[in-house]
């Protein structure tokens, strides 16, 4: 058989124990609904190839190409604070990995490819709308250069799924640096098989972060890596108004990047407590709490990796601890940065801190939209007086003016010429972001009429979200009333 796609399985060559062989199970008529070009060219892998009868039948999971040895993988994961000690892919089969252009290994997984092992009762289904969300968000955050797993295609599997009505079903393709969570090294850690969490670890180092393995303890490292990731990738979330929704510990990846994409939304209101997930109803996953619950998922994973930091346990604890306090200075000095460009600030203030909290205060009692507060912002950076294009966005206008009089006078401290600032700003500052309004109707349209048309004109618009773009401008704006969305779904 010929080769089509270099897989090179390294995942696959791990004790079987991490995983179940597995077939996806074949569908009725399948149809691709789009496949991200680029992304395959980036991959090295044949856009007509993919495209053609062979490669949908692959997408589709109705054939298995030369090289693939497709898997559902074993994890475990602590969901709204409570741990289930066997989770695994119920859904999700990995095909393989290959390496791409840049040298860079890369997961090829379908998602929505039929039962496996761990589907617990599950169909191993997904309906045509969560496959559409998640290729729509997916590629909203890479636009917007956010580590993030990727969508390589969509495909109709002309069969219903039952959720709470029948619905189309579909199966994504998805790309990813690795599928390895913290819940994967938590499924080790719960069955006390230390070698086998020592293996993982010794893996996840070589794929993602080798600079520890020359290290004195490079398990140590691994931790500390893995913290400064995802202090920095919630810090990302946190400047772009991205709430995932649903961060169990099955759901942060290893490899620092933005991963299961199921209830989650871009907030419109500016307002800490913000939840859309339909199931989330404490708020355990508000906007304002996902920072502390990405240090509770590093805490548990550092718990797993006890045993491997050193041989006696009150030590491995204290180890663990020092690492892990560092969480909060690592995220906090991120999203300062991050604020700082936002402001078009390239020097260090000690006010700054304070100048964008109460920014931010004042957007929330203003009920101010977030996206557009900065974008206008930025465009009103070549100015030398008040008179913002933000002002129309606050309930209360005056109590802008008197920030913004404070951040004109912080920007006569600059060293940067007022054109060059505001380009600055414009490309940190989003114009289009995944409205959840656009993102509900595109999937609607799909479901209900068979139109993939707004699916595409959202797909483009995304993918050049600081441009501008004539004759989209609608696409910017936040919904009316009657169009805001309150709950998002999960979609299993």
């Amino acid at each position: 058989m010929m080769v089509i796609i270099p897989f090179d399985n390294s995942y696959a060559r791990l004790p079987e124990r991490f995983y179940a062989p597995v077939r996806p199970t074949g569908v009725a008529a399948p149809r691709l609904v789009r496949l991200n070009i680029p992304l395959a060219s980036e991959l090295g892998l044949d856009p007509d190839w993919l495209s053609g009868p062979e490669g949908i039948a692959m997408l589709a999971g109705n054939s298995v190409v030369a090289g693939a040895f497709p898997i559902a993988t074993a994890y475990a994961g602590h969901q709204f604070g409570g741990f289930s000690p066997q989770l695994g892919d119920g859904r999700a089969i990995l095909l393989g990995e290959v390496v791409d252009r840049h040298g860079q290994r890369r997961d090829i997984q379908l998602k929505g490819a039929g039962p496996t092992p761990f589907s617990r009762r599950g169909d191993g289904r997904a309906a045509l709308g969560s496959v559409l969300r998640e290729y729509i968000v997916s590629e909203a955050m890479a636009g917007l250069g956010v580590p993030t797993t990727r969508a390589l295609a969509a495909v109709l599997t002309g069969e219903g799924v039952r959720r709470e009505t029948v619905l189309p079903g579909a199966i994504l393709t998805r790309v990813a640096s690795s599928h390895i969570r913290i819940g994967t090294f938590q499924f080790f850690a719960a069955r006390g098989d230390v070698e086998a969490l020592r293996l993982l670890a010794d893996h996840v180092i070589a794929r993602h972060y080798p600079d520890p393995a020359g290290s004195g303890n490079p398990y140590l490292g691994l931790l500390e890596a893995v913290i400064a990731a995802q202090a920095a990738l919630v810090a990302r979330w946190m400047l772009i108004g991205f709430i995932h929704g649903v961060m169990n510990t099955d759901n942060m990846s290893i490899a620092g990047e933005t991963i299961d994409y199921g209830p989650c939304a871009f907030m419109d209101t500016y307002d800490p407590g913000t939840v859309f997930s339909s199931i989330d109803e404490y708020g355990r996953y508000s906007y304002g709490n996902q920072p502390p619950i990405a240090r509770w998922n590093l805490t548990r994973f550092a718990e797993a990796l006890l045993p491997l930091l050193a041989d006696d346990q009150d030590k491995a604890v204290s180890i663990a601890q020092d690492v892990l306090n560092h969480f909060d200075g690592l995220f906090q000095s991120s999203l300062v940065a991050g604020f700082r460009q936002k402001l078009g600030l390239v020097t260090d203030d000690p006010d700054d801190v304070e100048l964008i909290k109460a920014l931010l205060e004042t957007m929330q009692r203003g009920q101010a939209d977030f996206t557009l507060v900065f974008r206008r912002l930025s465009e009103d950076a070549l100015q030398a007086a008040n008179g913002s294009a933000c002002r129309d966005l606050f309930g209360n206008p005056a109590e802008l003016d008197d920030w913004e009089s404070r951040w004109r006078e912080r920007l006569l401290k600059e060293p940067v010429p007022a054109e060059t600032r505001q380009n600055a700003m414009c490309r940190i500052n989003p114009l289009f972001i995944p409205r959840n309004h656009r993102v509900e109707a595109a999937i609607q349209a799909a479901v209900e009429q068979g139109d993939l048309g707004p699916f595409e004109e959202l797909i483009a618009v995304l993918a050049r979200p600081y441009d501008r773009q004539p004759g989209r401008e609608d696409y910017a704006l936040p919904p009316a009333f009657h169009e805001r969305v309150t709950a998002t779904f999960c979609g299993t």
